[in-house]
């Protein structure tokens, strides 16, 4: 039985909780969520209101690869995903985010080397929002290329007939570029939101 001297600190780790979990995280700082679907474990930060996985999903469906069939690779830097694909596999309560959610994120961040402030520290960014934006590199219909030096994740946003929106980073400049590029052509990362 606990004394109410070992009470009070228990009642007060119980209302620090509470008070996290109804007011949310402060921006920029990451916590982990699990996808139950496969027992995945993603980091997750919140920038401008919006919750993000500050990871590339990892989660297995069809047309989505490792790159170079490596597992090592989607461990690291998780999968590759044609559009469709992308559009089904973040887990439920989440979703691909679509060009406006990247361009409100852009804002957000701001300044003229928003993609560093973006990027992972071990791809040469400052990574200032936990982010953490890995060069995850892309699967063409002939193979997979850019692993280690570019970063190319899919939106919901199309953007003509069989194509979608996509933002990149690349090791030549500091921003986030935008795309429009097949939808089953090519495998890209992804990177969900909460709804």
């Amino acid at each position: 039985m606990f004394s109410k001297k070992n009470r009070l600190p228990r009642v007060f780790i119980f209302l620090l909780v509470l008070c996290c979990s109804v007011f949310g995280q402060a921006e920029g700082e990451a916590y982990q969520i699990k996808d139950l679907r496969d027992n995945e474990q993603y980091r997750v930060v919140r920038i401008n209101n919006l919750t993000w996985m500050a990871e590339n999903l990892n989660y297995k469906v069809g047309n989505s690869w490792c790159y170079d069939n490596d597992n090592l690779n989607c461990e690291k830097y998780g999968r590759l995903y044609d559009w469709k694909a992308a559009k089904k596999a973040c887990p439920s309560g989440w979703r691909l985010p679509s060009s406006q959610e990247y361009d409100s994120l852009v804002k957000r961040v701001g300044g003229s080397i928003f993609g560093k402030k973006l990027k992972s520290v071990a791809w040469g960014g400052s990574d200032d929002f936990g982010f953490s934006a890995l060069p995850g590199g892309s699967r063409f219909s002939d193979g997979f290329l850019y692993i280690g030096s570019n970063g190319n994740w899919w939106t919901s946003t199309e953007c003509g007939s069989g194509r979608a929106s996509i933002r990149y980073m690349g090791p030549g400049y500091e921003d986030i570029l935008e795309d429009c590029k097949d939808k089953s052509l090519f495998g890209f990362s992804v990177r969900c939101v909460q709804d």
